[in-house]
């Protein structure tokens, strides 16, 4: 069965408010050695995330607004030196943060989580609830770890909820081995359309990813031959 934030989320958070002083935030990362932190309203409810670049932005900003001072005149041709220099007069965590604030709810599959962290390049998503108040935060690393299964892991699951759980497919037709990750899936199925469908089964598995499709009709007009390598859209994820 396919694992949830939920399960790997740490529910304890470090978090700041919209006006917690940018010292106080650095404070909060040094002291409890995180790269990042969301920021909430006085409802709970996310409204940024700040992160280890937006401190790197701050001071990148600072040292050029400094050696520009001065030499820019006022226009909007300048207008990314100004944007510059809102950055460097960054006070609280409000004029700091990153908005809007990427996050997902506790009941998303690890799986599509991470994919999410993949898409926008965080290293950390904020998990709220149904109204989207903060709850708990999932890391790259709690992510990693679903994936780290023994590659025995992966095919009792996959033997337990895919062969024998879906129609068409049988432990005695269908025979499953595991490499890094890969899953082969050989043997035989009754209909053509079991094949997808094993496939895609498959790939719901934690730590699947890939699958090598060594599959043939049972019955038909001919066998579908076995593809060569890793096939479908999660042969891309590691």
């Amino acid at each position: 069965m396919a694992r949830i934030v939920g399960e790997v989320m740490t529910r304890d958070v470090v978090e700041a408010h919209r006006e917690t002083p940018f010292k106080d935030v650095v404070r909060l990362l040094e002291r409890h050695r995180i790269s990042g932190l969301p920021v909430v309203d006085d409802d709970d409810k996310v409204v940024g995330v700040i992160s280890e670049t937006d401190l790197i932005h701050h001071q990148t900003a600072r040292s050029t607004s400094r050696r520009a001072r001065g030499l820019l005149p006022v226009s909007p041709l300048n207008r990314s030196a100004r944007c510059g220099a809102a950055v460097a007069r960054a006070r609280t965590a409000q004029e700091l943060m990153s908005t809007p604030a990427v996050t997902v709810h506790p009941e998303q599959r690890i799986a599509d989580a991470a994919r999410v962290m993949e898409r926008h390049g965080v290293e950390r998503l904020p998990v709220v609830d149904e109204e989207d108040r903060l709850i708990g935060i999932a890391t790259r690393r709690d992510l990693l770890r679903v994936f780290l299964r023994t590659d025995d892991e992966i095919r009792q699951e996959v033997l337990d909820t895919v062969v024998s759980g879906a129609p068409g497919l049988s432990a005695h037709g269908v025979t499953v081995s595991v490499r890094d990750g890969v899953v082969t899936l050989d043997g035989s199925v009754e209909q053509r359309a079991d094949i997808p469908q094993a496939i895609r089964l498959t790939y719901r598995v934690d730590g699947v990813i890939g699958v090598v499709n060594g599959l043939n009709v049972r019955t038909g007009p001919g066998p579908l031959g076995p593809s060569t390598g890793p096939t479908g859209p999660g042969a891309a994820h590691r």
